[in-house]
């Protein structure tokens, strides 16, 4: 059934082993670091009940409601539904989250679809993967996703020095597998299990290994340690840093001390082409929401950089014009990506409805490498002053107040506070240590940029190129015979 917020804040009071600041985290909802986003998505839940978000949130079968976020997609309407789903919570937030659980409940999806590969290691494994595809939907469950290592001396195997460098298999039990080593994920310390699998480093060139493995783990499971990067909420008051202190998706490093992980909890394990077929197939579907969250920064950044030209009328310069319309290029780009990619989805091999591959995977590239520079663009356009006004608590300081609202006073539609506010807003969004934080989250969250564009060559239809040009250059048919 659907959870509640307060449903998912007793869930997560589970004694997990939180680290933070040199500190043991005793309760992640009400930590002044993880309380502002623990409550994001406790607000998510309640939206699934709510009147005025009822029917974006949630879907039907029968007598039970089920998140829109984790449905299975068959079709463009199951799609363009998720959309509705993801601009619904956007808006009534009023900021970007990203680790949510729809972002990564299609990496799910993929292991479905590879279920002929893996029925062939071992079937038990395909039966796992549908088994908890279902208890993710069907209870609600916020999943997220553990994958890059500490990575150690990429220059060496993981054979070859501290093998805990890469997550491993140190012993089979009759329960199941006991595991060692690290990983990072974002969202890890308030969310309730992860799926767990291969990086995209060398776990080896032989048939077994055992650093080919993926399963699902509990945030709470006996020896896992959280250890948090510093958080962001909290540092400034929330006047100066509406973004950071409302939206820090504090990212983890979970150690896996000895982990026992549960035969059905195991996804697939030591067989590297089943390890393979997963790394290469693994962003199909998840792609789509992680790059659907770029395209509402890049509303951002469009925003905040069009309501400072306007207050001084600089959106009436040519120039500045030029600078805009590159912003909006930049996310029609997204959307235009995005929506085709559903358009011409096409059918997986276990009869879902994929985004495009080669429209979804060029999109990724498009987003995410072009952001830097749209926010160096939106930066340039918002103007030195979001690098050098006072605080919040300076405005409000009576003996100068009133220089301040004289001097950010610009017309009758702007006064010094909305002027303030949004100057801080642009800072947060453009200059703060989240913001840098931000973009290079995006830069490799779903993998680094070779990656990237490794996933569009090998997605991209290169045939009809070819043959255009063969006939057009009069080649004869056994230039195309070389592979």
């Amino acid at each position: 059934m659907l959870m509640t917020g307060q449903a998912y804040r007793d869930s997560i009071r589970d004694d997990r082993n939180v680290w933070m600041n040199g500190e043991r985290v005793k309760d992640v909802t009400t930590h002044p670091a993880f309380k502002p986003i623990v409550d994001a998505r406790a607000r998510i839940y309640d939206m699934a009940h709510e009147a005025p978000f009822r029917e974006a949130m949630a879907y039907r079968e029968g007598a039970e409601s089920f998140p829109v976020s984790y449905k299975l997609p068959f079709t463009q309407d199951d799609w363009n539904a998720k959309r509705r789903w993801v601009d619904t919570v956007l808006r009534e937030l009023g900021g970007v989250v990203i680790r949510v659980g729809d972002e990564t409940v299609g990496e799910m999806w993929s292991l479905w679809d590879g279920k002929d590969v893996l029925n062939e290691v071992d079937p038990a494994w395909s039966k796992n993967i549908e088994g908890h595809i279902q208890r993710v939907l069907k209870n609600d469950i916020f999943h997220v996703s553990a994958n890059t290592d500490p990575k150690g001396d990429r220059s060496k195997r993981p054979q070859d020095q501290d093998p805990d460098m890469l997550l491993h298999v140190v012993k089979e039990t009759d329960a199941g597998i006991v595991v060692r080593g690290a990983k990072y994920e974002t969202a890890a310390a308030y969310a309730h299990q992860a799926f767990v699998k291969p990086t995209i480093a060398n776990w080896g060139d032989e048939k077994l290994s055992d650093y080919a493995l993926g399963f699902i783990c509990p945030m709470n499971a006996s020896g896992l340690k959280h250890i948090c990067r510093t958080g962001f909420a909290g540092r400034a008051p929330i006047a100066d840093y509406p973004i950071a202190n409302r939206f820090d998706e504090v990212d983890t490093l979970l150690v896996f001390d000895d982990v026992l992980v549960p035969w059905e909890n195991v996804l697939f394990y030591r067989h590297t082409r089943a390890a393979s077929f997963i790394r290469g197939t693994l962003h199909r579907y998840s792609a789509f929401p992680f790059v659907l969250r770029i395209l509402y920064i890049a509303d951002m950044l469009i925003g905040v950089a069009l309501f400072n030209c306007r207050q001084t009328g600089l959106d009436k310069q040519q120039a500045v014009r030029e600078k805009l319309a590159e912003l909006a290029c930049y996310r029609e780009g997204i959307n235009a990506h995005l929506t085709a990619a559903i358009a011409t989805g096409q059918k997986s091999p276990n009869g879902l409805l994929m985004p495009n591959q080669s429209l979804l995977y060029t999109g990724r590239v498009h987003a995410c490498t072009k952001l830097p520079a749209m926010v160096h663009l939106a930066r340039e356009l918002c103007g030195g002053q979001i690098c050098v006004t006072p605080d919040s608590a300076t405005f409000a300081d009576p003996e100068i107040k009133a220089w301040l609202d004289k001097y950010y006073h610009v017309n009758e539609f702007w006064a010094a506070e909305d002027r303030r506010r949004l100057l801080a807003f642009a800072r947060d969004l453009i200059n703060s240590d989240n913001a840098g934080h931000k973009v290079t989250f995006e830069l490799f969250a779903q993998s680094p940029p070779f990656a990237h564009l490794n996933a569009v060559y090998m997605n991209f239809d290169f045939q009809p190129a070819l043959n255009f040009v063969k006939k057009a250059a009069g080649l004869s048919d056994r230039v195309l015979e070389q592979k």
